[in-house]
C-alpha cells in the first residue's frame, strides 16, 4: 500500500516533499520566549501541520478537529506541530482563544523559510498551503498531502499514516 498521494491531488503541484524524503529539520518559536526544533521529537512520530493563517475559519476549523483528536495522536506516540506565518504573539493569543493543546510553531520571519524547506509555501499570498506531513521517528517524511486552501483536510490521512508506521513498526519488531 502505498502512502504518497496522487500528483493530481496535490495542489502544489508537486512541489511538496513526498515520502521517502529527509524532513528538513527547523527551529521555530513556540511562544514568545521559547522555541522548539523538529530534532527534539526525534525518536517519535511527528505531524506537521501547516495552514495558512490563525484566525480563519476554515483554520479554525481544522485546528479545533485536530485538538479534539490529539488524544488519537498521542495513542500513536505522535506530536502534533501547527505552522503557518503568524508572528508567536498571534499564536498564543490563538491557541488561548481557541483552546489548543497543541504547539503553534511561528514561520514568520524569515517569512515562511520552513515552508518553502517543505515546498508548500504560496509566495504570491505569502501564506502556507493547507498541507500535512506525518514524519516517522528517524526523520523522514512517511506521507504528505496538500489540500485546497479553502478545504479542511480533516484528520483520516493522518491516522492512516500513523497506522501504517505503527504497521511498520510490528513487521520489523522495532
Amino acid at each position: 500500500m502505498s502512502t504518497q498521494i496522487k500528483e493530481s491531488e496535490n495542489t502544489s503541484k508537486g512541489s511538496a516533499l513526498s515520502a521517502g524524503t529527509p524532513a528538513p529539520d527547523f527551529t521555530l518559536p513556540s511562544t514568545p520566549d521559547q522555541k522548539l526544533s523538529l530534532s527534539d521529537f526525534r525518536g517519535s512520530p511527528v505531524i506537521l501541520a501547516f495552514y495558512p493563517a490563525d484566525w480563519s475559519p476554515v483554520c479554525g476549523d481544522q485546528m479545533s478537529l485536530y485538538n479534539e483528536v490529539l488524544p488519537e495522536f498521542r495513542r500513536y506516540g505522535a506530536y502534533l506541530l501547527g505552522i503557518s506565518v503568524d508572528g508567536a504573539w498571534c499564536h498564543a493569543a490563538y491557541r488561548e482563544h481557541r483552546n489548543l493543546h497543541f504547539s503553534l510553531l511561528a514561520d514568520f520571519e524569515p517569512k515562511g523559510e520552513v515552508a518553502k524547506k517543505y515546498g508548500v509555501y504560496r509566495s504570491g499570498e505569502g501564506v502556507t498551503e493547507r498541507a500535512l506531513f506525518v514524519i516517522d521517528g528517524n526523520g523522514t517524511i512517511a506521507w504528505s498531502f496538500v489540500s485546497p486552501i479553502g478545504v479542511n483536510p480533516g484528520a483520516d490521512g493522518i491516522l492512516n499514516a500513523l497506522d501504517n508506521l505503527q504497521g511498520k513498526k510490528v513487521a520489523h519488531g522495532n
